[in-house]
This record gives C-alpha cells, sequence and structure tokens, in this order.
C-alpha cells in the first residue's frame, strides 16, 4: 500500500470509528428516554450515509451494505416520523441498531488487523429490510407476481438517448433523487441488488463502478438497465420498489422491439412506491432529469486529526531539547566568564527555560484527551449486561471530561471494563428482594467519576450491592493455596487484596462475564504498567469502590536529584512531602528493630538507600544524611540519602531491553534520565519501593 493509500485508510479508520463511537453515544442515551428524538434520527441517517459513501470508496463491501440497510430504514423513519413507530418497534429498534453497530465495529476491526471482511450478509440484511417492511406495513415475504400491468410501470415511448444495446427487448430508465452525493457508487448498490435477484441484464454507463465522472452524467440524464424480455424488466421494477434514492423510473421499449400490450394507466407510468421501504416523492408532471445541487460554501475547519506516531515524535523532541537545555546552563565553562557575561548569560538562560516549559506545556496539552470516550463505552457494556443479567441497573458518570494522556487513556480502557464488569456480576445483587430489605433502591447503581489532582487523575468506580466479605475471601484464598501467611496476620485491607491475585475468583461457576480467575489482577498489572496503583474499598452490604490513581503523563517530570555514595537519583517532587536533617535523639525503633521517624504526629519507617540497593558509601548514620519524607497513594515513609544536589526537569527514558530480564522496576527503578553534565540518573518509582523495601522484606 502507497503512502496516498495508508493516508487514505488512516482517515477512514479515525472518521469510521468516531461515527461509531457518536453513534453507540446516541443510542444509550436515547434508549434510556426510550424514543429517539427527531435530530438523532436525522444524525444516524447521516452518519449511515457517510460510513456508507466512504466504505464503497474504500470497496468495503460489507461495511457499505450493512450501512445501506440501515439508511434505508432511516430514511423511512425520517420521512414517516419516528412517531409512527409503536413502543413495540421502537423496543426492537434499538435491539437492531446495536447489533448493527457491533457488526460495522467488528468489520472495521477486521480492516485494522488485515482480515478478510465477511460476505455472507444475507442473514443480517434480510432482518433489517423485513424489520423496515414490518414498520411499513408492506408484507414481509415477497408477493405473488401479478400482472405485468399492475407490477411495474407501462413502457414508455423510446427516448432518443437510449444506450446502443441490439440484444435488449426494453430498458429500465432511472433517475435518482438530487443532491444525494456519489451517484454513480449509488447506482451501482442498486444494480447490485437488482442482480442479487438473479435477473440478467446489462447496464449503462458500464463503468460506473469506477469511473466517478459518470456521476455528472447519472445526475443529467439517469442511468438505464437494458433487458431481453419485459417479463424480466417487470421484476426488476419490483426490486427498485425497495431500494431508496430512487426519484422516478420509466420502462421503455427498444427502438426495433414490439410495442408492449396495453400501456398502463398515466399514474401506473411513475414511480410507484407506495409500499416501497424507502419513500419516493410523488410528481404531477413528467419525471425530469434532476439538476446538480449547488456546493455550499466551505466550512472553515477548527480541529484537525493528527497521527499518534507525530506527537511521539514532537514529545521526544521537546524532552531532547529540556536535555539539551539543562546541559547548556550547567556547562562548566560558565565560571570562566565575567560577572556581568556570566549575569547576561543566566538572564537568556532563564527566558530560554520560560520558553521550554511554555513548549512542554504544549506538547503535552496536544496529548491531553477527555476520558469521555472510554466512559461512553462503559454505558454500553452495563446496557447489554443489564438486559442478559435482567439487573435493573443504572450507571452514573462523572468527570468524563476530564483529560488525561492518549496513551494511558487507551491503556486504562480494559481495566475500567474489568471492574465495570464485576460490579454489574460480582457486585449488585440477583434479587431486588435482596436489595429491598436491606433498605435500598430496587434499582442498583454503579458510579464512575474521574477527577484531577495536581500529578494525576484519579477514577473511582463503586457499586451499592453486596460488598466483600474479608473472612470469605480469606477462606477462598486458603482453598487455593494463595495465602502467604497465617490468616490472622490479614488486616481487613489486605484480605481485600486478595482478589487482585492472578486465578483468584469468587465465582462458582464460569459464566459468560467472569469465574475464570482472570480479570483484576490484569487490571493490577495494566494500571501499575503506566505508573498508576488501583487499590479497593468494601463495606459487606452496602458496596465496593475501586479506586485506580493514574498520572498525568510519564513523558517529562520535575525531580529532585539526591546522592547516595557515587549514585545519583531522581525521585519525582510530586511525591517529596518535606526533607529535613534529624538528631539521634529522634530515631525510633519498633518492636522488630526498625527505624522509625515521627513526623506531625505519625511515625513513618525509614529506607536507607544505601542498603537497599547495596551502595558503598561514608554516610550511614541517620544524623549525618537527608531525610526525605515522601508519599505515594496512601503510603509514606521516609527516604535516608546522602545529600541533595538541587531540583531539575527530567525527561523519563525506558531502560535498554537487554536490562528486561532483572525486572527493575520491581525494586523501586521507574526508569532513567540524562543530566546535565552527561550523567545518568535512575529515577525512583516511591509506590514500587515502598513494596519491595517494606511490604516484601
Amino acid at each position: 500500500m502507497d503512502n496516498g493509500m495508508e493516508g487514505m485508510l488512516d482517515t477512514y479508520l479515525f472518521e469510521t470509528n468516531s461515527l461509531l463511537d457518536r453513534l453507540d453515544e446516541m443510542l444509550v442515551a436515547d434508549e434510556k428516554l426510550g424514543d429517539f428524538s427527531l435530530d438523532d434520527v436525522n444524525e444516524i441517517f447521516r452518519i449511515m450515509h457517510t460510513i456508507k459513501g466512504s466504505s464503497a470508496m474504500m470497496e468495503f463491501g460489507s461495511l457499505a451494505e450493512i450501512a445501506h440497510h440501515i439508511e434505508d430504514l432511516f430514511f423511512y423513519i425520517r420521512d414517516k416520523g419516528i412517531d409512527s413507530l409503536d413502543p413495540q418497534h421502537k423496543k426492537e429498534l434499538f435491539n437492531l441498531m446495536f447489533r448493527s453497530e457491533d457488526f460495522l465495529r467488528g468489520q472495521v476491526e477486521k480492516v485494522e488487523s488485515g482480515e478478510a471482511l465477511d460476505t455472507d450478509l444475507d442473514s443480517f440484511s434480510a432482518e433489517i429490510n423485513n424489520f423496515l417492511k414490518k414498520i411499513s406495513g408492506a408484507p414481509v415475504e415477497a408477493p405473488a407476481a401479478s400482472t405485468p400491468a399492475e407490477s411495474a410501470p407501462a413502457s414508455a415511448p423510446a427516448p432518443g438517448n437510449l444506450p446502443d444495446d441490439k440484444e435488449a427487448v426494453c430498458f429500465l430508465h432511472v433517475f435518482l433523487e438530487e443532491g444525494i452525493g456519489m451517484e454513480n457508487l449509488r447506482a451501482y448498490m442498486i444494480i447490485n441488488a437488482v442482480k442479487e435477484c438473479g435477473l440478467e441484464f446489462r447496464y449503462y454507463p458500464e463503468n460506473m463502478e469506477s469511473n466517478s465522472e459518470t456521476s455528472a452524467t447519472i445526475i443529467e440524464e439517469g442511468f438505464f438497465m437494458a433487458f431481453g424480455s419485459e417479463d424480466e424488466a417487470n421484476k426488476a421494477a419490483g426490486v427498485l420498489r425497495t431500494q431508496g434514492h430512487i426519484r422516478s423510473y420509466e420502462l421503455a421499449a427498444a427502438p426495433d422491439a414490439e410495442p408492449p400490450a396495453a400501456p398502463a394507466p398515466a399514474a401506473q407510468q411513475q414511480s410507484n412506491t407506495a409500499a416501497a421501504p424507502a419513500p419516493q416523492k410523488q410528481a404531477s408532471k413528467p419525471a425530469a432529469p434532476p439538476k446538480p445541487a449547488q456546493s455550499s460554501a466551505p466550512v472553515k475547519q477548527n480541529l484537525i486529526s493528527v497521527n499518534l506516531m507525530k506527537l511521539d515524535s514532537l514529545q521526544n523532541i521537546v524532552g531532547e531539547i529540556v536535555i539539551t537545555e539543562s546541559m547548556v546552563t550547567s556547562s562548566p565553562e560558565l565560571n570562566q566568564l565575567s560577572r556581568d557575561a556570566y549575569d547576561n548569560f543566566m538572564k537568556s538562560a532563564r527566558q530560554l527555560r520560560k520558553l521550554t516549559d511554555d513548549l512542554q506545556d504544549i506538547a503535552m496539552s496536544l496529548r491531553m484527551v477527555p476520558i469521555s470516550g472510554v466512559f461512553q463505552k462503559m454505558s454500553r457494556i452495563v446496557r447489554d449486561m443489564r438486559q442478559k443479567l435482567n439487573k435493573d441497573v443504572r450507571l452514573t458518570l462523572i468527570g468524563e471530561d476530564t483529560e488525561v494522556d492518549k496513551t494511558i487513556v487507551d491503556s486504562i480502557q480494559d481495566p475500567i471494563m474489568h471492574m465495570v464488569r464485576n460490579a454489574m456480576d460480582h457486585g449488585i445483587e440477583d434479587d431486588v428482594h435482596e436489595r429491598l430489605n436491606a433498605g435500598k433502591n430496587a434499582q442498583g447503581e454503579i458510579i464512575l467519576s474521574a477527577t484531577h489532582t495536581s500529578n494525576e487523575v484519579v477514577i473511582t468506580i463503586a457499586d451499592d450491592g453486596k460488598g466483600m466479605n474479608p473472612d470469605k475471601l480469606l477462606m477462598k484464598a486458603k482453598e487455593k493455596g494463595i495465602l502467604t501467611k497465617p490468616e490472622s496476620e490479614y488486616s481487613k485491607k489486605e484480605a481485600l487484596g486478595l482478589i487482585m491475585l492472578p486465578g483468584f475468583s469468587t465465582n462458582q461457576e464460569v459464566t459468560e462475564f467472569s469465574g475464570r480467575g482472570v480479570g483484576m489482577d490484569v487490571v493490577k498489572k495494566n494500571v501499575e504498567a503506566v505508573g498508576g496503583v488501583v487499590s479497593l474499598t468494601s463495606d459487606e452490604g452496602k458496596g465496593t469502590t475501586f479506586t485506580m490513581k493514574i498520572p498525568l503523563t510519564m513523558a517529562i517530570v520535575d525531580g529532585m536529584r539526591v546522592t547516595v555514595g557515587n549514585s545519583i537519583f531522581t525521585i519525582p517532587i510530586a511525591n517529596i512531602r518535606q526533607s529535613f536533617k534529624i538528631s539521634p535523639d529522634e530515631i525510633i525503633r519498633d518492636e522488630s528493630g526498625n527505624e522509625m521517624i515521627e513526623r506531625m504526629g505519625s511515625f513513618y519507617p525509614v529506607v536507607r538507600l544505601h542498603q537497599f540497593y547495596n551502595i558503598v558509601t561514608d554516610v550511614v548514620n541517620l544524623e549525618d544524611g537527608i531525610l526525605l519524607w515522601v508519599e505515594t497513594s496512601d503510603r509514606s515513609f521516609c527516604l535516608f540519602v546522602d545529600e541533595l544536589t538541587g531540583e531539575q526537569q527530567v525527561v523519563v527514558k525506558p531502560f535498554p531491553a537487554f536490562l528486561n530480564f532483572f525486572e527493575l522496576k520491581n525494586f523501586g527503578c521507574a526508569g532513567c534520565t540524562i543530566l546535565g553534565d552527561g550523567n545518568i540518573s535512575i529515577i525512583l518509582d516511591i509506590q514500587s519501593l515502598f513494596a519491595a523495601a517494606l511490604e516484601n522484606s
């Protein structure tokens, strides 16, 4: 695939996925209200019109065909009004549209993965068409053939512009509606619909499917189908009555053919589509070729789509600028400048730092996207599970406009989905009487919320279901042999955390949604992979709340440089609460002899970095070095280092691939960075450092 086609494919996939997201959002919202609004009917028609046209252009037949049938369906609904459908029909329409959306998404995913698209669409197409016939009052089964005078328009005198086809006995001359766009492809779809009925004929213009220039001819003169018998033409006319976007059509005898039997009344010579799925406009005058639609003035676009790889490259360049700026401002040659020259340089350096900060903020903001797209997908999951599990549950969304880095949004979609599914399957009670007896509302509720803090986004998934019993979790874990210490030593929080272990499940049997022992361990792994942490709280009989704390971005962080022996470490400033020195009498030891320090009325354990990483240093007494009070999520402790060497913005670089074997992230190392003087500094991950040094020691 050349670059031009690849660019077209990227644009097609982006636009189609955006349209399907919009469709899903409308369907979920309208189903809650139990009805479609007039604006949404028009919007769905336009969405299907766009998907059909762009899919046909890209030659994705299955997408174009199904979108075409749905477009015809909403053409009828738009023409007759949504109020013409009874409540049962509307319910069936919602289910049909959700299945159609799933089908279209499945085909788009096959396009993305390079798989072959589905070709057997007859049953699904028939389902859509039969529903259209049901709501339009037309018989679902094909009616018995009637006399030619009743089943098709009578032959008209041959116009002078008939195609030169010596074998043709008669022609069907078809005109399309005005301004529908891509007339050559729409005409070709009508041709295919007639061919699918097993009829043999020829069509003109002959190259309409591959030559977009034929659209002008079809707009001005219509298109023709040439038949070897009038009976075949009558059958084709019956098919045309089921197609949309046809303004009129007429049966014309070939110049050398014998005129057909008695012509039908004039009223029947026009397109009689009273029972057609897509009603056509009636005209009192003979049909005239439609005029081309006047083009409207171009609309100014305020948004553009950008390839994520380009944003990644921009972010990398900004990171290199930050590193280079630090190298320039910390160059040892600056010490050789005179006082005035040094002051002038630092003035310019401060201005450069300000511009670099602004550039960094803009580069990061380009990658920030609202989390509403992920939240909206959860509405669909709740909707489907509500029907399959027969549970009355509503989903409440809070803070869906919260913005997060695009990479992180993609990474947390699966964790959020797992937790919502668990809340629906495990959390909400199966029996509504159980909820009523507990004094709860009969309708369960799941609250999905997102909020910002200074440097992270907090996502919570809370349900008002039956909650969890820590004792039962311990018992289940004991049966599976995954306990690491006696049951009596587990706190409530530790017992609840057991559900995050691989293979742990409280379901007694495997269902469509749970019971296989996979899911929550994947949630924990995926969240931690983007530098986040997941925790949960639960009160039996009241509900369960999962909390994810995710960093806003992982590219550039403000860090504090510290030294331990000859090693340099960088600690994110967002994790530092305080730095201080102590005297020997401030050191407290617990019953196990571990060192602790009191800060603001609470006692915190001390982690000596030189001991944890086996680094040789002369600073071994707590009173000789510096203590950093650090915190992450709900964990706080003190780090003992030799000294602080200054604050600096650093670019987080991943470790080389050959170090992956050592799993450094499990030992408090988040990555590395290049300092201004060219040295490499390890960036500490306070969350995993606490787990490695204190929880697992």
